[in-house]
Protein backbone atom coordinates (compact mmCIF):
# COMPACT_ATOMS: atom_id res chain seq x y z
CA UNK A 1 0.00 0.00 0.00
CA UNK A 2 1.35 3.41 -0.99
CA UNK A 3 1.50 6.08 1.71
CA UNK A 4 1.25 9.81 1.04
CA UNK A 5 4.83 10.23 2.25
CA UNK A 6 6.05 7.40 0.03
CA UNK A 7 4.30 8.81 -3.02
CA UNK A 8 5.67 12.27 -2.29
CA UNK A 9 9.19 10.85 -2.04
CA UNK A 10 8.71 8.92 -5.30
CA UNK A 11 7.56 12.07 -7.10
CA UNK A 12 10.49 14.02 -5.65
CA UNK A 13 12.91 11.36 -6.89
CA UNK A 14 11.49 11.79 -10.38
CA UNK A 15 11.76 15.58 -10.19
CA UNK A 16 15.37 15.35 -9.01
CA UNK A 17 16.22 13.04 -11.93
CA UNK A 18 14.58 15.35 -14.45
CA UNK A 19 16.35 18.37 -12.90
CA UNK A 20 19.64 16.48 -13.26
CA UNK A 21 18.89 16.06 -16.98
CA UNK A 22 18.93 12.27 -16.87
CA UNK A 23 16.59 9.63 -18.26
CA UNK A 24 15.49 6.57 -16.33
CA UNK A 25 17.60 4.48 -18.68
CA UNK A 26 20.71 6.59 -18.03
CA UNK A 27 20.21 6.35 -14.27
CA UNK A 28 19.72 2.61 -14.55
CA UNK A 29 22.93 2.25 -16.56
CA UNK A 30 24.92 4.29 -14.05
CA UNK A 31 23.58 2.35 -11.05
CA UNK A 32 23.56 -1.05 -12.74
CA UNK A 33 19.77 -1.31 -12.57
CA UNK A 34 17.04 -1.66 -15.17
CA UNK A 35 15.15 1.44 -16.30
CA UNK A 36 12.01 -0.34 -15.08
CA UNK A 37 13.48 -0.43 -11.56
CA UNK A 38 14.10 3.32 -11.64
CA UNK A 39 10.54 3.79 -12.88
CA UNK A 40 9.21 1.65 -10.03
CA UNK A 41 11.06 3.83 -7.50
CA UNK A 42 9.59 6.95 -9.08
CA UNK A 43 6.03 5.64 -9.00
CA UNK A 44 6.34 4.16 -5.54
CA UNK A 45 5.71 0.65 -6.85
CA UNK A 46 8.97 -0.55 -5.27
CA UNK A 47 10.88 0.71 -2.28
CA UNK A 48 14.41 1.90 -2.88
CA UNK A 49 17.27 0.44 -0.85
CA UNK A 50 19.33 2.73 1.35
CA UNK A 51 22.40 2.16 -0.84
CA UNK A 52 20.54 3.04 -4.04
CA UNK A 53 18.96 6.07 -2.34
CA UNK A 54 22.38 7.43 -1.34
CA UNK A 55 23.69 6.76 -4.85
CA UNK A 56 20.76 8.67 -6.38
CA UNK A 57 21.28 11.63 -4.05
CA UNK A 58 24.93 11.78 -5.08
CA UNK A 59 24.10 11.36 -8.76
CA UNK A 60 21.41 14.06 -8.65
CA UNK A 61 23.58 16.27 -6.42
CA UNK A 62 20.86 16.71 -3.81
CA UNK A 63 20.78 16.03 -0.09
CA UNK A 64 18.67 13.23 1.32
CA UNK A 65 16.60 15.88 3.09
CA UNK A 66 15.76 17.40 -0.30
CA UNK A 67 14.17 14.08 -1.26
CA UNK A 68 12.66 13.01 2.05
CA UNK A 69 11.48 16.45 3.20
CA UNK A 70 10.86 18.44 0.01
CA UNK A 71 9.99 22.08 0.21
CA UNK A 72 6.38 22.67 -0.69
CA UNK A 73 5.75 25.81 -2.69
CA UNK A 74 2.45 27.60 -2.36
Amino acid sequence: KQTKGGLRMAMTLRAARVNAGLTQSEVGDILGRQAATVSAWETGANRISADDFVALCRLYQVSSDDIILPKISS
